[in-house]
């Protein structure tokens, strides 16, 4: 799972996902990078715990407008 959060935080990074972005579905990060989702949902929490993404209930994940990485 470290490549799959090492991955995201780059595409964070480069501005693939800017802040305020929302992110891809889980079923589609899954098969983007050959994970299952319930890989992807363990990703998207730890990456929510550090504040790097937001839930918005009904709406999805999306990049933090300010994160602390």
């Amino acid at each position: 799972m470290d490549e799959l959060l090492d991955a995201l935080m780059g595409k964070i990074k480069d501005g693939t996902y800017p802040p305020g972005s929302q992110l891809p579905s889980g079923r589609a990060l899954a098969d983007v990078y050959d994970v299952s989702q319930s890989t992807i949902s363990r990703a998207v929490a730890r990456l929510r715990k550090q504040g790097v993404l937001v839930g918005r209930p009904g709406r999805g994940v999306f990049v933090a407008e300010s994160n602390r990485n």
